[in-house]
């Protein structure tokens, strides 16, 4: 029976015996950056190097030339201690419920519009790429939406709409053991989601939950999907899921349907 290994916690004593001073922090940063040695540019090749004493920064033992590891980082041209930043990061890494910048600001002792620069910069290192889902080699996406919100003083449940000012329509899409995306939308209507969809998926057709059997003419059009080129293969799978919505009975919501669809990938 395989069992996953525990996790090593990681308080704070470990945190400052690890990084006591800026020093430290530079030097891991270094070799977070650089785990095979530095690459000397005038050089041309991994050399040497040392650290400087009155700069944040390494010289080539031969050449002399010098190289920033926080160049092009979040802590680039920063007056805040190294030592700062990465107790920042600790906090909100260890946080489960998320730390503000009013928190940090008590914490570190920096002011508050330090501390909400760092929040940002920090969190901004925290977004997952943009990149759409699935295309060739993808893994199966699943999406579902909704409603975000307090309860309604009358009592309704149920779909939201327009004039709803207590429930927020949220539409997710997950991919299996990958990335989350979350985005609010005014309603869960056809042309509204399958906007969100198009935008987040790459080329893929859609196998989705139907009511009743799959037609002779719904399997040739996914066979026509599965076989074509990639350009085609969108086009088609749009036409097929529009087709397909205004021949099938509607089931209570879209987004239980979408629920049970999973996206099998095509070429990209």
């Amino acid at each position: 029976m395989n069992r996953k290994p525990k996790m090593t916690p990681y308080t704070l004593k470990n945190f400052q015996t690890q990084f006591p001073d800026d020093a430290s922090c530079l030097e891991w940063l270094k070799n977070y950056l650089y785990p095979e040695g530095i690459f000397c540019k005038n050089c041309e090749q991994v050399t040497k190097h040392h650290r400087v004493a009155s700069r944040p920064s390494y010289s080539c033992d031969h050449c002399g030339h010098h190289v920033h590891p926080t160049a092009g980082t979040i802590f680039h041209k920063s007056p805040t201690p190294l030592t700062i930043w990465f107790y920042a990061i600790y906090l909100m890494a260890s946080t489960r419920c998320g730390v503000s910048a009013k928190q940090i600001q008590r914490e570190t002792g920096v002011t508050y519009k330090t501390a909400w620069r760092m929040f940002k910069q920090i969190r901004s290192m925290l977004v997952e790429d943009g990149d759409p889902f699935g295309g060739k080699g993808g893994k199966p996406v699943e999406m579902d939406e909704t409603y975000i919100g307090g309860k309604r003083r009358n009592g309704s449940k149920g779909r939201t709409d327009a004039t709803d000012k207590i429930k927020t329509p949220v539409f997710g899409i997950v991919e299996r053991k990958g990335r989350v995306v979350a985005y609010v939308t005014p309603n869960v209507k056809k042309e509204t989601i399958m906007g969100v969809i198009w935008a987040s998926l790459k080329s893929a057709f859609f196998r989705r939950a139907w009511s009743s059997p799959m037609t002779t003419a719904s399997m040739t059009i996914l066979d026509a999907i599965a076989t074509s080129t990639s350009t085609t293969a969108f086009a088609t799978a749009k036409r097929f899921t529009l087709l397909a919505t205004r021949t099938r009975t509607r089931s209570k919501a879209f987004g239980r349907s979408l629920n049970a669809a999973s996206v099998a990938s095509t070429t990209t």
